[in-house]
């Protein structure tokens, strides 16, 4: 009978595989990639200075690994933070702890990144959009806008109703004039129009906001309109 490991000695492993994962994404940090990230929006304070494709590469090799995941994020470090995306078990995230760790996000990047990559593969996606676009924390409103764009261009079992109830969310939202969100807003308009049969009402919303007194969701309306006019 095989032995369960207790969660003693657990414990020790998840910390040395979370020494060695900030060790090596140290060993590819540089000040210069840490300098630019200020120029796309990203705050330094926590930040090693990890190019993108880096920490691409090392949750590849991590793959995926809900613990370490956990203690990756509990470090506060930009990058092992950006590493969760990839390391992270979306079968095993719970609805709460994405709720957690969206709230945290300072910056756009954790928004998309974790939507994109993590956040669109749970079974609590599409509960955490109605939920996220409630809130007044622009970060995580960009987050429910990020998923909103990403579930529009992943999930292909998704009822057509589901994204006309994100047209709703999207018309709802279109007067929140915060940068982060705004453009988050019209991502996810421009991506549920992409979906064949919804194409005519991400239209017609994207219409009616063009049309608005608004200049928020004027120029939410008017840049899909752009967008479509180009397919």
């Amino acid at each position: 009978m095989p032995v369960k490991k207790s969660v003693a000695t657990a414990a020790p492993a998840i910390e040395a595989q979370l020494a060695a994962a900030i060790a090596w994404l140290r060993s590819h940090a540089s000040q210069a990639t840490r300098d630019g990230m200020a120029r796309y929006g990203i705050p330094g304070d926590h930040a090693l200075g990890v190019p993108m494709k880096d920490i691409k590469q090392l949750g590849k090799q991590l793959g995926r690994h809900h613990q370490l995941a956990q203690a990756l994020w509990a470090s506060g470090i930009y990058e092992a933070r950006m590493l969760t995306q990839f390391v992270a078990d979306p079968m095993k995230i719970s609805a709460a702890e994405m709720d957690r760790w969206c709230k945290s996000f300072d910056n756009w990047a954790y928004c998309d990144a974790l939507s994109f990559n993590l956040f669109d593969r749970t079974p609590h996606a599409w509960k955490m959009v109605d939920q996220w676009t409630a809130s007044r924390q622009e970060f995580v409103r960009r987050t429910a806008f990020a998923l909103l764009w990403s579930l529009a261009l992943h999930d292909r079992n998704a009822p057509d109703h589901a994204f006309r109830h994100g047209l709703q969310l999207i018309e709802d939202a279109a007067t929140d004039d915060r940068h982060f969100v705004k453009k988050a807003v019209s991502m996810a308009l421009k991506a549920i129009a992409r979906r064949p049969a919804l194409k005519a009402a991400a239209a017609a919303t994207a219409g009616r906001l063009a049309a608005t007194d608004d200049s928020t969701a004027r120029w939410i309306g008017r840049d899909a309109l752009r967008d479509f006019s180009r397919r």
